[in-house]
């Protein structure tokens, strides 16, 4: 089972094994601290979206390459938004989503589905189901990113469903790690969206 796993890395650098586990490390203290609201979230998420920003282009996975862009941008974004106080609280508290949450969701995922295929499609990259894949999870975690800076719960959903389907894609393209990182993503994902949804029950 090792071998089967792990057999990729034995031609890897050690520098990039350990770029991959830092990512993955801070990463899932990222999502650990988005579990329970606390503004954590966004500067341990900047170190691991950084670093796969680097690992993502070598690999040629150009559609996750710009969501940890993207990634980055947002956390900058959500760090600011979560800062932002109104009368003593939060201007940004967790709420769930309305009419213009959806509208907007929806621009975002459709926008961003067609972008990222026009780049494969421009690149010519689509030769492989990773592809369609990887544009689809880019689309669902540009909304998910947008959404969580928003404080809505329905981000964790979003993030399920991701996360759920970048667990095989990452292990084909032989990132292991990263692989393991998203089944965990979508146990705490699951997590944070019962979390999210009993403080939510707490303020009725």
């Amino acid at each position: 089972m090792i071998e089967f796993l792990f057999s990729q890395y034995k031609d890897y650098s050690n520098l990039f094994i350990f770029l991959e586990l830092t990512a993955v490390v801070f990463g899932i203290i990222s999502v650990l601290f988005a579990r329970i609201n606390n503004i954590l979230v966004y500067p341990t998420g900047l170190v691991s979206t950084l670093i796969f920003v680097y690992i993502l282009f070598e690999w040629k996975m150009y559609g996750d390459f710009i969501v940890n862009i993207y990634y980055s941008i947002m956390s900058i974004l959500g760090w600011y938004l979560w800062t932002r106080k109104k009368n003593g609280t939060d201007e940004f508290a967790i709420s769930i989503m309305n009419s213009k949450d959806y509208l907007i969701s929806s621009v975002i995922f459709t926008g961003t589905l067609l972008f990222i295929a026009f780049i494969y499609h421009f690149f010519d990259k689509f030769t492989n189901w990773t592809a369609y894949v990887d544009t689809l999870t880019t689309a669902l975690f540009f909304v998910g990113m947008w959404l969580m800076a928003q404080r809505k719960i329905e981000n964790w959903i979003i993030w399920i469903v991701a996360d759920f389907i970048s667990v095989p894609l990452y292990f084909y393209k032989g990132l292991t790690f990263s692989s393991l990182q998203f089944i965990l993503f979508t146990i705490i994902a699951i997590l944070g969206y019962i979390e999210w949804k009993r403080f939510l029950q707490k303020q009725i």
